[in-house]
């Protein structure tokens, strides 16, 4: 059976991080499905489902990496932001968050160090803070 499916997808696409997000999407539709029963989630989660093994059974390789690019370059800065978002909720404690008034980058600062000079590392430019 191992050796069957082996051979079934040789030349074919197969998962991806589209693929991935598809999946996802299709289980989120079908449980808003079940707790509110409103048929058109149904009928979409059922298409998304279809789109995935469609994309995953196809032999067009340049196509779906060409989707999955795409995809990858508009979700990333989006899973970027969240996990900053989550870094800085983790890190609330221990450390203190600065931009620097100049180019805007970000610094983590230690608290409980009293008064400390920060210095950007990027635009050397200096920052008094309380921590």
């Amino acid at each position: 059976m191992r050796n069957f499916l082996h051979r079934f997808m040789i030349g074919r696409y197969g998962p991806d991080h589209l693929g991935i997000a598809l999946i996802i999407l299709t289980f989120v539709l079908s449980l808003l499905n079940a707790l509110f029963l409103h048929t058109p989630l149904l009928f979409i989660s059922y298409f998304t489902f279809g789109l995935t093994l469609f994309r995953m059974l196809s032999r067009n390789i340049q196509r779906r990496r060409a989707e999955n690019d795409k995809f990858i370059r508009y979700w990333w800065p989006i899973r970027m932001k969240f996990k900053s978002i989550i870094q800085k909720i983790k890190d609330k404690r221990k450390y203190k968050y600065y931009r620097c008034p100049t180019c805007k980058t970000r610094m983590r600062v230690p608290k409980g160090k009293g008064k400390i000079r920060i210095t950007c590392p990027r635009c050397w430019e200096w920052l008094i803070s309380e921590t």
